[in-house]
């Protein structure tokens, strides 16, 4: 089977053909040289309005890179025409295999964006016998081409969170659609002030704003002044996550603080290595640390005090009524609050703050939380590692979407992976 009859089964062009296949040298290395001749009858297209005009004059030949076939490189080569539009003036041409002045044809850019989902963009490069710059452009190709071709209708519940991307406090404000018959990416941007979410809400439009239903945080300042004001009319809940992590925090502080008091004190160190026995869910633990917790649990200590009101909290969750939950949890506060522990006093205090967006997880029947946004943020926090880091921040918001957008991609007669 000639190759020309495999590019025209895999690849066929409108209005062009394949006019003959050299085995050449190009970059010190064999390839395969295509030339590409328009149809006699086919009229060239212009690229400013996309409507046949007639040919002014030809350019020099271009060079595209295809798809290798047996691991030797493929260019399609061309002279592109210059046409005289009757509205755009004299322009290049436009041709089905590639866009702009681009070096690599579409069908090309789609297989090592393909491939960049499978692997990392330096592997994707030794593979092929290209550079790293190409699988670059490559995926921004596909990005940005499923950006302007993705629906962003009928989005009614988002989930809103930070990540770090770099060393160095260096973060991005994620915001994702969290329905149930779709979970995806839907913006990125860059540190996480309240320009920055409020650009999101500029890019998703007034209209489709006040279509939000539910909208889920942690307490970050800035997201929850943002929400409320381009989203008031969606229930915004607050992350259990962030919640049940203060929780942690504040049980560490009061045992870290009596443990070196104790010490100080030349008591017996009945706190050492009981961390993880105080932070952890009893379904959790090992025998050792059953074993280590049911011993702890028997010294009046502040640190045990902070464990109970930690246990008795869990409890919140269970109520399906947002009315009793709040009876509940306002009774819980009114506990910590005489309990002199200064660390779980600090908690009370930012729960009472937050009271109303919190018992909205009640109120949304527990449909919706941040667990969702924690599970994509780590498929972010794989595609990083993947990466071994970003560089820059265009290569984590291309490389981020390309991985958990679900964009929509060009359709091509053949697929090569």
């Amino acid at each position: 089977m000639l190759i020309k009859t495999i590019l025209n089964k895999v690849h066929k062009l409108k209005s062009f053909v394949y006019q003959d296949v050299k085995l050449g040298f190009h970059q010190g290395s064999e390839v395969f040289d295509v030339t590409v001749v328009p149809r006699k009858n086919g009229h060239a297209i212009c690229s400013g309005c996309h409507n046949p005009a007639p040919g002014y004059d030809r350019l020099a030949e271009r060079r595209f890179e295809f798809v290798p076939l047996w691991g030797i490189r493929v260019f399609l080569i061309y002279r592109m025409r210059r046409v005289q539009c009757k509205t755009c003036g004299v322009k290049v041409e436009q041709v089905p295999w590639a866009e702009g002045k681009k070096e690599l044809t579409k069908v090309y850019m789609q297989f090592l964006a393909g491939w960049a989902r499978k692997l990392s963009w330096k592997e994707v490069a030794k593979t092929f016998n290209t550079s790293w710059e190409k699988v670059f452009h490559s995926v921004e190709y596909i990005v940005e081409w499923g950006k302007a071709h993705r629906v962003l209708d009928n989005i009614e519940a988002i989930g809103v969170d930070e990540v770090a991307y770099q060393l160095g406090h260096k973060y991005l404000t994620v915001v994702y659609q969290i329905d149930r018959e779709c979970t995806r990416l839907l913006w990125i941007g860059e540190e996480r002030t309240e320009a920055t979410i409020r650009q999101f809400f500029t890019f998703l439009g007034a209209e489709r704003c006040q279509r939000l239903k539910y909208v889920c945080s942690d307490m970050w300042k800035p997201y929850v002044k943002a929400i409320a004001e381009f989203a008031g009319q969606a229930l915004h809940i607050l992350d259990r996550f962030h919640i049940v992590a203060m929780l942690n925090k504040a049980i560490d502080e009061v045992r870290a603080s009596e443990h070196k008091q104790l010490q100080a004190d030349g008591y017996e160190p009945v706190l050492k290595k009981s961390r993880w026995c105080l932070l952890k869910r009893k379904e959790n633990l090992t025998e050792k640390e059953e074993v280590k917790l049911s011993t702890v649990l028997q010294y009046n200590l502040k640190s045990v005090r902070a464990y109970l009101l930690k246990e008795e909290f869990q409890v919140f969750w269970d109520y399906v009524s947002s009315h009793w939950a709040g009876k509940y949890l306002d009774r819980w506060c009114k506990r910590v609050m005489r309990s002199k522990l200064e660390p779980m006093k600090k908690v009370a205090k930012t729960v009472r703050r937050h009271r109303p967006l919190i018992l909205n997880w009640f109120r949304a029947k527990k449909a919706y939380s941040s667990g969702i946004v924690e599970g994509l943020n780590t498929k972010i926090k794989l595609t990083t590692r993947k990466s071994y880091g970003f560089r820059t921040y265009r290569c984590a918001e291309i490389a981020l979407y390309h991985a958990l957008g679900k964009l929509p991609e060009p359709e091509i007669a053949h697929r090569f992976y």
